[in-house]
């Protein structure tokens, strides 16, 4: 689902004779269209080559299992992107949030549906702190979270180092092994039960995209998240509170982070301080890849769906094919490069259109 705040066609886009040209699916479109077909591709290229990438329990699982967690951290960016500001503290907001539902796991022996609220409660207000600290003083948000982040890397190592023995939470509360090792082939609905090859953890990936597709496709509160970041001034001007909607976009961008922290932490069966440390790079590349502005004004919901997808699959289809991690490394470079390319593009081609119509 994809959401631009831009104006309509004017009559001057029309030929001669005030005839509609021909019907053309819009740039987005075809966008996600080919980001779909390129993943597919590249999923039938290399199960050509490794057979093997095609195992359910060994390979899809698992990698299924990181599309779930990391399109969540690309929605944790695209919300802060829709405002036109960047969360470069992204992974360390993911490992603060996590750092609670540990805590209480391990020290006050709560249940998993309590953990998980406590971890998302943390998230949600170190975002929405960071959001205050933007809309009150005007400092970019580029400096903004990256202070954060070198702050709450110091305070979670603290943390940890002063709470924990092995800087890590261990106890597992009852349910969390089986949310980290269930597919849908364990869950029946009379004699249909679903694929070995899709995590249970999917579904807060699920429960994320519906709700932030809802957010900004059919709520006012998600059109002027846009309208602020598409225009700053003229949202003022209309009577949006900007300064609110920069709080909540980076509380959502925090709550959305630490659920991420969560999520890779029941991946791993350990909640440690270094949760969230590989975040950055794959919240800017997916977001971008999958029709994100970083101007803002422009989300797309199952863009961040497909682009992560497409990291996935590459990332896990060059390791089967034995490409060491430096390489692997430097053709997700070229990815990013590629995509904040495509994404100058956009831009320009936007800017045009409005032009053409005033």
């Amino acid at each position: 689902m994809k959401t631009v705040v831009a104006p309509p066609d004017s009559e001057t886009d029309r030929p001669a004779g005030g005839a509609r040209p021909a019907h053309r699916l819009p740039f987005w479109v075809n966008q996600r269209l080919g980001l779909l077909v390129l993943v597919v591709a590249l999923a039938a290229l290399f199960g050509v080559l490794r057979p093997a990438f095609f195992d359910e329990r060994l390979v899809l699982f698992p990698l299924l299992r990181d599309i779930s967690t990391l399109t969540v951290v690309a929605l944790a960016q695209m919300v802060v992107l829709s405002v036109g500001h960047m969360n470069l503290a992204v992974g360390r907001m993911a490992a603060f949030g996590a750092f609670f539902a540990g805590f209480g796991y391990d020290r006050l022996a709560l249940p998993l549906p309590l953990g998980l609220l406590l971890c998302l409660t943390a998230g949600c207000a170190i975002g929405a702190v960071t959001g205050w600290i933007i809309a009150r003083t005007g400092v970019n948000s580029f400096v903004v979270t990256l202070a954060m982040d070198f702050a709450l890397l110091g305070l979670v190592s603290l943390l940890y180092s002063a709470l924990t023995e092995n800087a890590a939470f261990t106890t597992r509360p009852t349910g969390l092994a089986e949310l980290r090792s269930s597919s849908l082939a364990d869950v029946c609905l009379g004699p249909v039960c679903g694929s070995a090859a899709v995590p249970q953890i999917a579904q807060f990936t699920v429960l994320a995209l519906v709700g932030l597709g809802f957010l900004y496709a059919r709520t006012r509160m998600g059109r002027e998240l846009l309208l602020t970041g598409a225009n700053p001034a003229a949202a003022e001007l209309s009577g949006i509170p900007t300064g609110r909607r920069i709080v909540l976009a980076h509380a959502l961008s925090g709550l959305l982070a630490a659920l991420a922290g969560f999520m890779a932490a029941v991946g791993t069966g350990t909640f440690r301080a270094s949760i969230g440390d590989d975040f950055m790079l794959p919240s800017l590349l997916c977001a971008v890849l999958g029709g994100t502005l970083l101007t803002g004004g422009v989300v797309s919901v199952i863009g961040a769906l497909l682009g992560t997808s497409l990291v996935g699959v590459i990332r896990k289809g060059l390791d089967l094919l034995g490409v060491g991690l430096e390489s692997l490394n430097i053709y997700l470079g070229c990815v990013l490069l590629l995509a904040l390319s495509a994404d100058r593009v956009r831009t320009v081609v936007s800017y045009r259109k409005v032009v053409r119509s005033t």
